[in-house]
């Protein structure tokens, strides 16, 4: 059996409205303060750690330079669950005991409009332009729609321009190209830990640039903080810490909405962490790519292009992808928005390498120019179906006593099972991962986001309602120390 002790997680609440969460803090973030003092035998957290890729490397290829090597091994290492769950991956007809993936960050919700919209006769041209070499920056009737597109959506106050678009293949590219172009061999970002894991590979594997996490804690030290929360105190005291350790810091990576947390920041946040940037002659790169997944009302989502003023404009650089707003992490869209046109010439370089075909560019033009269709059918049913799927696992969670850190925002609720560790180690965690995945269904561990607080997982539920229902059956069944003794009824 797998019945642990319940143990204090040691977490309280947070502010009013700011995160819904079970058990860190009262239900509907009505802020009631409790008890949080760190347990005596729990150790500080450390506030900073200085990234090393390669520190527990010892795969070796006679075929393979060393720096292949090192790529093979980071594929070998980072995606066990992920082919694990491909080689036996759930279908409700063929293979209905197969793995339910609750792991991976796609919205799987949509399927139906998407489907109608792209197969839609103004979908399909062909003409000689599209089939030939592009502007490698993309094609300008997309560099347009896309200023259009963030104009609106961003709600910038002046129009945005189409020089400073540029076009690639998913934001994956363009981590990989923006710390090439920023950053020497061995240079480093600042970022908020927890983050979505593969930043580290994004910005390693071709440039050779490291991390420093900024770690932060669940622990919540008044009425006025909530767990995890970032402030420019913690940047100050990872930036001088990695200085301290010889590393060069060349800039600040925030991810907003927030992955793994569904964290929101506010406008007053933006300011802080850009004036800090400026005041270090920092590069910041903001992610936000879940920014049309704001699905709950009260959340007031700002982008970083809604400020009225950058403070330093020439190192802000604004990422934004159609991967998980609109369902299409298979279509391999992404789009930077950059002032300073040497970092987006020098980007654009690298789009030969990363770039879109034409037709798929004319296909992205036209689906971002359906304002209507956007407005009046695909976002308003995204958002319901987000909500009416994440209050169905919230639900869940609440019901096996499971605190849980949300914000009506992304695809994922980044949950405590920490009580459910016999000890709190990395170890411990990864047999309690294990022990979901052979019970057939896929979480994502909180060392895959860099969280130095064993027992968080990732739970996404942007996921059809009996592939969700079935895999929190099996998620419960584990955490109640029950074993898969027999194929899962198909009925759920």
């Amino acid at each position: 059996m797998f019945t642990l002790p319940q143990k204090d997680s040691g977490t309280p609440t947070t502010s009013p409205g700011s995160v819904s969460t079970q058990g860190l803090h009262s239900n509907r973030g009505d802020g009631l303060e409790r008890e949080g003092s760190r347990k005596p035998d729990q150790k500080p957290l450390k506030l900073y750690g200085v990234g090393d890729p390669t520190a527990m490397f010892f795969s070796d290829s006679p075929y393979l330079s060393s720096r292949g090597s090192t790529i093979k091994w980071f594929w070998d290492s980072a995606e066990e669950g992920y082919r694990t769950y491909h080689m036996d991956e759930y279908d409700e007809d063929e293979n209905p005991s197969g793995i339910i993936n609750l792991g991976t960050s796609e919205n799987k919700l949509c399927f139906d409009l998407l489907s109608r919209r792209l197969s839609q006769s103004d979908m399909l041209r062909v003409e000689p332009s599209l089939l030939q070499y592009p502007d490698w920056r993309g094609h300008l009737f997309l560099r347009e729609e896309v200023a259009r597109f963030l104009s609106f959506y961003c709600r910038s106050p002046a129009p945005l321009k189409p020089e400073n678009v540029v076009v690639l293949n998913g934001c994956a590219s363009l981590f990989s190209a923006l710390a090439t172009v920023l950053c020497e061999v061995g240079e480093a970002f600042l970022i908020p830990a927890p983050y979505y894991g593969a930043i580290t590979q994004h910005v390693y594997l071709y440039g050779n640039v490291r991390l420093v996490c900024v770690y932060l804690e669940s622990e919540v030290t008044g009425l006025e903080t909530r767990p995890f929360q970032l402030t420019v105190e913690k940047l100050e005291m990872a930036l001088a810490g990695a200085n301290s350790e010889g590393v060069k810091v060349k800039g600040l990576i925030l991810i907003n909405p927030q992955n793994p947390l569904g964290d929101v920041y506010s406008p007053g946040e933006l300011q802080e962490y850009l004036k800090f940037a400026k005041r270090h002659e920092l590069h910041v790169m903001v992610d936000e790519v879940y920014m049309l997944s704001v699905f709950e009302e009260s959340v007031g989502y700002h982008s970083v292009l809604s400020l009225e003023r950058l403070p330093d404009p020439q190192r802000t650089h604004v990422m934004w992808a159609t991967s998980k707003d609109f369902g299409m992490s298979g279509l391999r869209f992404g789009t930077l928005y950059t002032e300073n046109q040497d970092v987006a010439t020098a980007v654009s370089s690298l789009c030969r390498y990363h770039g879109l075909s034409g037709l798929v560019q004319y296909q992205m033009a036209q689906l971002l120019r359906d304002r209507d269709w956007i407005n009046q059918v695909y976002l308003p049913e995204n958002h319901a179906r987000l909500k009416a799927a994440h209050t169905y696992v919230s639900e869940e969670l609440r019901a096996l006593g499971i605190p849980f850190v949300s914000r009506g925002a992304g695809f994922f609720i980044w949950v405590d099972l920490r009580k459910y560790l016999p000890a709190a180690t990395s170890e411990e965690e990864m047999l309690l991962w294990r022990r979901f995945l052979d019970n057939k269904v896929l979480l994502s561990f909180g060392q895959a986001f860099e969280c130095k607080e064993p027992g968080w997982f990732r739970l996404v539920f942007s996921d059809k309602t009996h592939r969700l229902r079935l895999g929190m059956q099996r998620v419960r069944r584990v955490l109640e120390g029950k074993s898969q003794v027999a194929e899962d009824a198909p009925s759920c």
